[in-house]
């Protein structure tokens, strides 16, 4: 009999798709998106393919947060074959999907834990991965919370984009730097630290812009996350928005600059590629939790 004790739930950020939450024994809450005012739901009506061309052809998207009545009733089913919920949503600094977990929760009487680590994407899943870690190493839901949020900020992401038509949409960037930069063919190199996307650099061209990152990342690794390196803690992700191609290359040019290190790579999820547009490329380290 498989022990019952904590259910681990995170949203389809994390990439973790409904299959692969299956084979983990975990639950994932699609991420629900509006496309021409109808609503899809990310990886069960939504397929990336769809998305990308949707957004293409120039599609009025949205994003939105699962509603809390689906949210209160997965936990509800949950509790009725688990003990606690250990719930991880996406950064609070990036969607409000959060501060409404958190409140839902508090009508649960301590059984549903919300841990807001600050992750998104690649990051977020490796914090999945660390709580069924902790799952197995006996920790109750609240040390779950509190050792995930404490390490959430161990973790770095960086991402180059091939268009600055969305970063203008969403209002990051001015229609008048957005224009330059088309013309100069600058690819901003936007950096994801907890709960912001800021603009780290600029570079002349995606093979300048690559070259910034793992640069960046070399340095994360060396010096921030020095301790953590030695160790062997930091795990290495790759994330891409709809050019698997390229991506693949990536991985391996990633590969080669940080030899003995194994890269998971996941399309990026699509809370951040409907900001970003399709064909970005992104580099990210998350540390893994020690389990004593």
């Amino acid at each position: 009999m498989e022990n019952k004790r904590i259910a681990i739930v995170t949203d389809s950020n994390s990439g973790i798709t409904q299959r692969e939450a299956e084979q983990l024994g975990i639950t994932v809450l699609p991420m629900p998106f509006y496309i021409n005012e109808q609503l899809f739901l990310e990886d069960i009506t939504l397929t990336q393919e769809e998305f990308y061309k949707r957004l293409e052809e120039g599609a009025d998207i949205s994003t939105s947060q699962p509603s809390p009545a689906e949210v209160m009733e997965t936990w509800e089913k949950l509790l009725e074959n688990y003990e606690e919920v250990i719930h991880i949503p996406m950064s609070s600094g990036l969607s409000n999907s959060c501060q409404t977990a958190m409140a839902l929760a508090k009508e649960f009487k301590g059984r549903v834990q919300v841990a807001d680590n600050q992750r998104i994407s690649v990051t977020q899943r490796q914090s999945v991965l660390d709580a069924m870690e902790l799952v197995r190493a006996g920790k109750n839901a609240v040390q779950i919370k509190e050792i995930l949020e404490r390490e959430g900020h161990e973790s770095s992401i960086y991402i180059t984009l091939e268009t600055l038509k969305y970063l203008k949409k969403g209002g990051r960037i001015t229609p008048a730097a957005a224009a330059l930069g088309t013309v100069l063919n600058l690819k901003p190199v936007l950096q994801i630290q907890g709960d912001k996307l800021d603009v780290f650099s600029k570079a002349r061209g995606k093979k300048q812009a690559k070259r910034t990152m793992i640069q960046a990342m070399k340095k994360d690794l060396e010096e921030r996350f020095r301790t953590f390196t030695d160790q062997g803690l930091m795990c290495l992700e790759a994330a891409y928005a709809g050019n698997p191609e390229e991506a693949q290359e990536w991985k391996q040019e990633l590969q080669e600059h940080f030899p003995g290190m194994e890269i998971h790579m996941d399309p990026l999820s699509l809370s951040v590629a409907c900001h970003i547009g399709k064909g970005a490329l992104a580099v990210a380290a998350a540390k893994k939790v020690e389990v004593e």
